[in-house]
């Protein structure tokens, strides 16, 4: 009699199941609409002061930036970095490795641990992964590492906070942020579908300062009990970008990163090009893009396309594309290999360059880092790099879209919209 019994309850037992999902599910939506208008324009030499007053940040000035495509021009620079550091490293990712490229990294800041280089680590718990074997090398030769929310099982509401910040800082003077993290897949240049397509970006001047002191945000907050004090803040410099450092940690409503994309977005009068993998949206970044159509803005999306490593972001990215189409919006597919890059230009002028994708996690649930610079220069730089992009993708049509979809895409897309708000 007891077979029976527990064959009528699983019926119950699926309904309880769904019900605890709808209700997480619920409680993940945005549940305040961030309706943002900038009297400010994007090309007006007041937007970074604007951004950074209302971010509670400051607009800083004499920076430079150079634009590393893919792991051939990424990892040699932030090696080379690591091997001429004298005084400090502080390195922070969400992916890290250790395969052959995390073998080259782990060997580098083992040297510079050797040769009296404080170097300091957080790895997300997550999305990184070291052997033991790999850490004790680190240790033993006196790197400190660091793990952000390790997995407890009296805190498992923390596993859905992650740190997604990838930034590396040498001697308080160079920086590298951007999308990439430590793995073979980001070896080469795209050449193939095993090697992504992504962006890094080399930094140098003021702003590096901010970098630095958000990766000791995190490094207080994954057990490391001190800081050292920052350099000095450096004399203003006659020439460079103007930049904005945001930073941000999980909260409701709209964290600085998610209200920093809403102003620029709001600032458009001309154009957007949002360069991004697994692109969601919600209530506010919808509206804000909706408003910038009817302004006349014109507004490009470039995703990945079916090669991913998060295909059911990509079904839930693809339920969103008839309403942009119908909008106007210009959506399109990277087709060779994996897209990784993050990148926002509005009105060739301003640039939102660092780790956030342009979707609900990275808003407002992931601890971020996003530089928002004001130049015509690196603006320039990642459009060639866009169009560029551009010539390798599909582009979707509002009157085909439609008619594209077999029943079973449909089906996964409506099923995994309602999931996009926490991926």
């Amino acid at each position: 009699m007891a077979e029976p019994r527990r064959r009528r309850q699983w019926p119950y037992i699926l309904a309880i199941a769904l019900a605890v999902v709808g209700v997480l599910l619920l409680i993940a939506q945005d549940q305040d609409t961030i309706r943002v208008e900038s009297p400010i324009e994007a090309a007006d030499p007041g937007f970074p002061d604007y951004l950074a007053a209302l971010t509670g940040t400051a607009a800083i000035d004499g920076n430079t930036y150079t634009v590393l495509r893919n792991g051939d021009e990424t990892y040699p620079a932030m090696l080379d970095s690591i091997a001429k550091a004298r005084s400090r490293i502080s390195f922070e990712s969400y992916v890290a490795k250790d395969d052959a490229t995390g073998e080259q990294f782990i060997a580098a800041l083992s040297a510079a641990a050797g040769r009296g280089v404080a170097v300091r680590v957080v790895l997300d718990s997550i999305g990184a992964s070291l052997s033991d074997a790999s850490q004790d090398r680190l240790e033993q030769a006196g790197v400190q590492v660091k793990w952000f929310n390790p997995l407890r099982f009296w805190a498992l509401e923390e596993t859905n906070y992650r740190t997604h910040r990838k930034v590396q800082v040498v001697d308080g003077e160079v920086a590298f942020i951007g999308g990439m993290g430590v793995a073979d897949h980001w070896q080469g240049h795209a050449q193939d579908t095993e090697h992504w397509r992504d962006t890094q970006f080399r930094v140098e001047g003021p702003v590096v300062r901010m970098l630095e002191a958000s990766f000791y945000e995190n490094w207080l907050e994954s057990g490391g009990r001190s800081a050292p004090a920052l350099d000095p803040e450096p004399p203003p410099r006659p020439a460079g970008a103007r930049s904005v450092v945001v930073w941000s940690n999980p909260t409701a409503g709209a964290s600085n990163i998610k209200l920093v994309y809403l102003l620029a977005i709001a600032a458009a009068r001309q154009s957007i090009d949002i360069q991004s993998p697994y692109i969601t949206l919600d209530e506010s970044t919808l509206w804000a893009l909706t408003e910038a159509r009817r302004r006349g803005v014109r507004v490009r999306l470039l995703g990945e396309g079916t090669i991913t490593d998060a295909m059911p972001v990509k079904h839930a990215s693809r339920s969103e594309y008839q309403d942009l189409l119908d909008l106007g919006v210009e959506i399109a597919e990277y087709q060779p290999t994996m897209m990784h890059t993050k990148a926002l230009v509005v009105d060739g002028i301003v640039s939102l360059i660092g780790s956030a994708n342009f979707g609900n996690r990275s808003f407002e649930l992931n601890d971020e880092l996003v530089v928002a610079v004001h130049d015509p220069g690196l603006a320039a730089a990642l459009l060639r790099d866009f169009e560029s992009d551009l010539q390798k993708s599909t582009t979707m049509h509002a009157a085909t879209w439609k008619d594209q979809r077999s029943f079973t895409s449909t089906i996964q897309e409506r099923f995994w919209f309602y999931f996009s708000e926490v991926f």
